[in-house]
């Protein structure tokens, strides 16, 4: 199986480093200043052909704390094939890993082993043409699917979405009360819109 020119569209859109400048500014009481990258990764670990980034973000002012680091594998569907899907990993060795997105040499000893799949946490992506190669990507949660795992002894739940454009990269991300069902942390009133500042697209396809 070949990767479509819209997945790898996708992955273009999707890799570099972002920020949400205009939108903290004019809403600091509802959107932290982020610093959010997304490096396509050097290795390869998965057998199936796709593409696979590397995200993590920091508070602006805490830009050597990052956090929230996980990897996205873009993929076709293995049901439908025209069809493409973002799956999501978790890293066993976080520490080992963190600050990779300012710093992808670091991605260069991550192996198959070193990660885990997180099982409901697959979204599907639709595909909107806006113009001559040109695209709106919006990914979501199936209906009725629950993304959640367990880390450090704790049980924890997300709601995962995001759209992509050549111009910027909102995301949905939420995190859940897994007790309750309500929205705790993240885009509770409305996505964060970040801007490429820095492209990483000439390493997508290595």
């Amino acid at each position: 199986m070949t990767l479509s020119p819209e997945l790898i569209a996708l992955a273009e859109y999707m890799a570099g480093e972002f920020d949400n400048r205009e939108q903290a500014i004019a809403d600091p009481a509802w959107y932290v200043h982020l610093r959010w990258w997304q490096r396509p990764l050097p290795v390869a670990l998965f057998p199936e052909p796709s593409i696979a980034l590397f995200a993590e973000q920091a508070n602006i002012l805490k830009l050597d704390q990052p956090y929230r680091p996980r990897i996205l594998q873009l993929r076709q569907s293995q049901t439908a094939p025209g069809l493409i899907e973002a799956q999501y990993y978790m890293l066993n060795d976080i520490e080992a890993f963190k600050g990779a997105g300012r710093n992808p040499d670091l991605l260069l000893k991550l192996t198959r082993e070193q990660i885990q799949l997180l099982p409901g946490c697959t979204l599907s992506v639709a595909v909107q043409n806006i113009g001559p190669n040109r695209y709106r990507f919006r990914a979501s949660l199936p209906v009725g699917t629950r993304c959640g795992f367990a880390y450090g002894g704790q049980n924890y739940q997300v709601d995962l979405g995001f759209e992509a454009t050549a111009e910027e990269f909102l995301s949905y991300d939420k995190g859940i009360d897994p007790t309750t069902g309500k929205a705790i942390w993240g885009a509770l009133m409305g996505p964060f819109r970040f801007v490429k500042r820095q492209n990483f697209a000439s390493e997508v396809l290595g």
